[in-house]
């Protein structure tokens, strides 16, 4: 059988001295939205983190199209195509719309980038109208808008977005998983960390629910969501 696109294989680390992920598993294939669950302190960032290279491994692999990345730091991951939205601080606020997306395409050195914003404006228009604006007088599901823009920028083979809709309404958050189906359907590989489970799960072709650090259930997104067991312990019933 074939190695995933993207795998974070049996990883286990932490910070400092303490273990929080414990031989965890995490893989993803070019077109496929997975998702990362579970309760609070679970490990979910964490283990997002890790397979972005921000957490050093003491057991366990990342390969990235059959390539071991484990060694590498998150810049040169970048690199090698992948792009992360970190939950907080992932916009510069003091610059425009533009400049935020411009600053996305700061490892090209292509004569494509026009093209490459003008997607990003297709996929999310409101930022084409603020284009001019300054980032920090955008709404919070906007400011995300402008966070997955730059990551768009780098013209990413995968997409890792931690907690996307933290803090954002109900009518955000479904606008902006539309948005990340959009993206999953041009063949990129979604990678997804979030609080909101059961909407999460709902797009989703794979899950993963974590408790501890550890694989609890890995199945489709569908399967998740009708499994009594997932339902009763992690989705309110």
């Amino acid at each position: 059988m074939a190695e995933p696109f993207l795998i974070g294989e049996a990883m286990t680390g932490g910070y400092g001295a303490v273990d929080i992920l414990h031989s965890c598993t995490i893989a993803v294939e070019p077109g496929e939205i997975a998702v990362i669950v579970g309760p609070n302190g679970a490990g979910k960032s964490t283990a997002m983190k890790a397979v972005f290279g921000m957490l050093k491994l003491r057991q366990g692999h990342v390969r990235l199209a059959g390539e071991d990345i484990t060694a590498l730091t998150p810049q040169a991951r970048v690199r090698k195509g992948m792009g992360f939205v970190p939950q907080t601080h992932n916009i510069f606020t003091g610059m425009t719309v533009e400049e935020n997306l411009e600053m996305g395409a700061f490892i090209r050195d292509d004569d494509a980038i026009a093209e490459t914003m003008e997607q990003v404006y297709a996929l999310f228009p409101i930022l084409k109208q603020k284009r001019y604006q300054k980032a920090g007088e955008l709404s919070g599901g906007q400011r995300q808008q402008v966070a997955v823009g730059r990551a768009l920028m780098t013209r990413p083979k995968v997409l890792m977005l931690d907690e996307p809709t933290a803090g954002v309404s109900p009518i955000v958050m479904d606008e902006l998983f539309d948005r990340i189906i959009e993206i999953a359907r041009t063949g990129l590989s979604i990678l997804m960390v979030e609080q909101n489970a059961r909407q999460a799960l709902a797009i989703a072709d794979k899950g993963y629910v974590l408790v501890q650090g550890q694989n609890r259930y890995t199945d489709t997104g569908k399967a998740l969501l009708a499994d009594p067991d997932v339902r009763r312990s992690f989705l309110g019933g």
